[in-house]
């Protein structure tokens, strides 16, 4: 296959497997930018490198595509998410690795193809400390793309992800091989629960948390805990969503100011925030009509 057309050859095979998801690809292909197409085709690469086939990729894709769906649905219908513990489903997501593997594939990709994704990791770029030295620490890192982006982007002496899935611990190692990080500086990749994480007394420069409150029951522990963990200088990134459901999201946030609230009652104050509503709405109507819209912070301890 002709690297080069990975992604117009990914996209063909996703629309033949999904024709209701015709318009929405070539849309999104239509406005791509080049270093958008040039890092989905990386990645892609990095799949194929791993073993991985295109039409596996396809499946994951829309393996994420349909479920999403199923869940809008049932959102829209009872106006709440499905699940509202973490037992309900961690079974049939976390723990089971042929799912949580496409799963995460998936999320990866639409970080390219979705315009709410893209515009969160164009905030993640923009708004990173470049050249940051110290000790860097990443709560969910999934499938490993923003670890491994920090890793390029800091100059850290050490990297440590922190997953309670045993499947996107591998995953983060796997791109961790890939790009060599471990030639720039440490990295490690931990299977735990973050909330009964220890290390000795350590106070971190950058911590990323990037689509993690939605699927805990408890968003402040993990919040607080971040603030336990940071200095007066460290900078927090995290991302999350409002009325937003998917297969495994817990905890509905119906209002940016719902997340803020836990944010400052959480030890931590907003630097920056970047609300991305749902396409041609605004805030207001998002929240009015219980649309997705995505959030992100650059935060600071309080």
């Amino acid at each position: 296959m002709d690297t080069a057309n990975q992604v117009d050859d990914f996209a063909s095979m996703v629309t033949a497997a999904n024709p209701l998801h015709t318009a929405f690809m070539t849309r999104s292909l239509e406005s791509m930018r080049e270093d958008t197409r040039a890092e989905l085709t990386g990645y892609l690469d990095y799949c194929r490198s791993v073993g991985l086939s295109l039409e596996y990729l396809v499946d994951s894709y829309n393996t994420i595509v349909s479920d999403t769906f199923r869940e809008q649905m049932f959102f829209q219908e009872n106006k709440r998410y499905r699940w509202s513990r973490f037992d309900e489903l961690a079974d049939s997501v976390y723990f089971d690795d042929a799912y949580m593997r496409k799963y995460m594939y998936g999320l990866a990709i639409t970080a390219f193809l979705w315009p709410n994704h893209v515009a969160l990791h164009d905030f993640f770029i923009r708004t990173f400390p470049r050249g940051q030295k110290g000790n860097y620490l990443e709560i969910g890192p999934g499938h490993g793309y923003y670890f491994m982006q920090s890793a390029r982007l800091g100059n850290f002496e050490r990297l440590l992800g922190v997953d309670i899935s045993a499947t996107s611990v591998a995953l983060t190692r796997d791109i961790v091989r890939y790009c060599e990080i471990e030639k720039k500086c440490r990295a490690e990749a931990l299977q735990t629960d973050f909330l009964t994480f220890q290390e000795e007394d350590r106070e971190y420069s950058c911590i990323v948390m990037g689509e993690v409150l939605e699927h805990v029951e408890d968003p402040g522990r993990f919040l607080s805990a971040i603030a336990r963990l940071s200095g007066p200088s460290t900078h927090i990134f995290i991302t999350t969503c409002i009325n937003a459901p998917a297969v495994d999201h817990i905890s509905l946030f119906r209002t940016g100011r719902e997340v803020e609230d836990v944010i400052e009652s959480s030890g931590l104050q907003v630097v920056e925030p970047c609300y991305i509503p749902y396409v041609g709405k605004t805030m207001a109507e998002c929240e009015k009509l219980a649309l997705a819209v995505n959030v992100g912070y650059v935060l600071r301890k309080a």
